[in-house]
């Protein structure tokens, strides 16, 4: 893109997207002092249900069929705000400036709040020649430029306030990682990773770069997102503790590999992860969610087991997890919170008739 117009489109970014923060109850001078005070943003909605989705659109050929998506939820006035979970593009696409644009601008059409956390496709992976070979910590902070131009809001067609780990000192640059309260939960995004949460060596551009020698920028840049991470796993559970919350639900991209042993090397990315999770979940003991894509794989289980814990425990009962579709399957999932029901959320697929089948 010429750099001109590179330019002027980042301007108008920014007036694209005003500001979005958590409606804690909290009184505005402590909005204010937080710098969450965003006029221009609606508090976001308490009751109802919300949609799932990640990994779409993957390559022009599914920009249709995801346009139908949008059309279906947006059709759903009880639908009150969007989760996409990552990967706004095929692992095979490249990650140039008009791409990411576009698929922004895309993801505008949704009429409600739009809550989103980075995907590998979108950054880590952009390293590879067919994306583009690109230095993958460039192409995170033009993401975050574009997708979290104030932080603090959403984007979407009616934006809305949610908290952001940004206003907390020593975390400045994580503008993705968010919490906000719906249906009487305790809701976050946490900005997690396929591709071993950023482990994979970026070899198409460093040839040099492998599991044993790796870029030392690279591993400053895993070791700073997962101290990040790990903080605001915390502050998402305290936040449930604080207000008493019925539930907690955290949304990541990648699919932090429960199955595999805690020594395996793919799941080296995801360890401390999955361990801050399953203690805080230990403790807080009522109904958590644990929402992610990558794999494409729609599914709802319990995947926490004796694979993970190290008391004997051969299922950590109150947690579940939830996997949205994802291309070549471009549907979505809602999700309902209750306070009142026993299981606090709830999930039902959504198949959109024009898509069904369609490759």
């Amino acid at each position: 893109m010429h750099p001109v117009i590179r330019q002027l489109t980042l301007v108008a970014l920014v007036g694209l997207a005003l500001p979005a923060c958590a409606d804690r109850g909290d009184t505005a001078a402590e909005r204010q002092e937080r710098g969450q005070e965003a006029s221009h943003a609606h508090a976001m909605p308490q009751q109802g249900s919300f949609a799932l989705i990640g990994d779409v659109p993957y390559g022009v050929t599914t920009e249709p069929q995801f346009d139908r998506v949008i059309d279906d939820i947006n059709a759903r006035p009880h639908v009150r705000f969007v989760l996409h979970t990552g990967d706004i593009k095929a692992g095979s696409e490249r990650c140039d400036d008009d791409l990411i644009l576009r698929r922004f601008q895309q993801l505008q059409r949704f009429e409600m709040p739009l809550v989103y956390t980075p995907g590998d496709n979108e950054w880590t992976d952009c390293h590879r020649s067919n994306n583009g070979n690109y230095l993958p910590t460039e192409r995170l902070s033009h993401l975050r430029q574009v997708f979290f131009p104030e932080p603090g809001v959403t984007t979407g067609g009616r934006k809305a306030r949610v908290t952001t780990q940004a206003r907390d000192a020593g975390f400045e640059t994580y503008v993705e990682n968010t919490l906000w309260r719906f249906g009487g939960a305790v809701l976050g995004t946490v900005h997690v990773v396929g591709s071993n949460n950023n482990l994979a060596p970026w070899n198409q551009i460093d040839p040099s770069d492998t599991a044993t020698t790796p870029r030392a920028d690279r591993i400053a840049e895993v070791n700073a997102r997962e101290a990040a991470a790990l903080a605001w796993i915390d502050r998402i559970f305290d936040e449930a503790v604080r207000t008493d919350a019925a539930g907690v639900l955290l949304a990541m991209q990648a699919n932090p590999a429960f199955e595999l042993a805690a020594t395996s090397a793919e799941r080296k990315g995801f360890n401390a992860i999955i361990a801050k999770i399953t203690q805080r979940a230990i403790a807080f003991a009522k109904p958590v969610v644990i929402a992610h894509g990558d794999s494409h794989y729609f599914r709802v289980d319990k995947p926490v087991s004796a694979a993970t814990l190290s008391n004997g425990v051969q299922m950590l009962e109150n947690v579940t997890r939830v996997e949205n579709f994802g291309a070549q399957y471009v549907h979505w999932v809602e999700v309902t919170v209750n306070a009142k029901d026993e299981n606090v959320f709830g999930f039902k697929q959504h198949l959109v008739k024009a898509n069904q089948f369609a490759r």
